[in-house]
């Protein structure tokens, strides 16, 4: 067994998004093989976070790629399963990264396409395909745009899916890279692992980049993980503490309103209960038993038209 795991958001940018010819070939690679497109040229946007993780203060480690007819691509690994509601996430990353775009003197029309591509371990999705991709669609799932002008997709990959004990033979280049992604860390001991890395171009690409990552550079980068999702978690119990004190802030304002309305209709009882009893006392000594019976029953409105 060696370190190497590329689960960890923190190597799987390392990996994938340094910048160099090696990253770079791998990094196309993984998009072809996972947009099912051809990729000549891709630029990562911004490679220099992968320099010191130490520094940065974001939880979101976010690979932003560019291809050369600058459509966009965020690629994701999302590890950890967060207390936050992943597919909202994720559909905000999408929107978020489409709305960067400059439109200032341009058309809508001139508007790049966007990709969202995300891969994580947990199965989210109700049906049995590991890649999905969505876009904007009504209820009979009809398009909202024609698919060439398309502009917005979100891409993701279930690796929880994957059936492992599939045979090598019978699986396509994505459960393949999948398999690698799960497994690289066993190396050679896996015989699945030995027999693409002896085989597999594309996998034999990616390897190259694992090896170049000692055992301490990735002890330092799990460290860094661990750090920055520790960090993560903190935030996420500040805005839980926070939501729960706002929750009560409101119950406790609700309780106050009802307890000034309460006390507003019983002041106005009160008030009412005055006035009929001024009334009566003003008609007391005019009238007899029947016709004071009568008033007693009338209501303030009927006494003051009775008066």
């Amino acid at each position: 067994m060696r370190s190497a795991n590329l689960l960890n958001d923190f190597a799987f940018k390392y990996v994938f998004g340094e910048d160099c010819k090696e990253a770079n070939d791998a990094l196309k690679s993984l998009l072809t093989v996972f947009l099912e497109r051809s990729v000549n040229k891709v630029v990562v946007k911004n490679s220099e976070m992968v320099k010191d993780y130490s520094k940065m203060n974001s939880p979101r480690l976010d690979l932003l790629v560019e291809f050369d007819d600058q459509t966009t691509v965020d690629l994701e690994m999302q590890l950890r399963q967060t207390k936050d509601n992943l597919p909202i996430r994720f559909s905000y990353y999408l929107a978020r990264l489409h709305g960067s775009q400059e439109l200032e003197g341009k058309y809508y029309g001139e508007l790049k396409e966007t990709i969202v591509l995300v891969f994580f371990n947990v199965n989210l999705i109700d049906n049995n395909r590991m890649c999905n991709t969505f876009t904007l669609r009504n209820e009979e799932g009809l398009s909202f745009v024609e698919e060439s002008q398309d502009r917005m997709k979100l891409r993701t990959v279930e690796m929880a899916k994957l059936d492992i004990n599939k045979p090598l033979e019978n699986m396509n280049e994505q459960e393949k890279m999948i398999y690698y992604f799960l497994n690289c860390h066993k190396g050679m001991e896996d015989s699945k692992i030995k027999v693409m890395i002896e085989s597999d171009g594309v996998i034999q690409m990616l390897e190259k980049r694992v090896e170049t990552i000692s055992d301490d550079g990735w002890k330092k980068i799990i460290e860094d993980f661990q750090k920055l999702h520790e960090n993560e978690e903190r935030m996420e119990q500040q805005l839980e503490l926070e939501e729960a004190q706002k929750q009560v802030k409101e119950a406790n304002k609700k309780v106050e309103d009802a307890n000034k309305q309460t006390e507003l209709e019983t002041k106005r009882a009160d008030a009412a209960e005055k006035k009929i009893q001024d009334m009566i006392l003003r008609l007391s000594s005019t009238m007899d038993v029947e016709t004071m019976a009568s008033i007693l029953n009338m209501s303030v409105d009927e006494l003051e038209k009775y008066i």
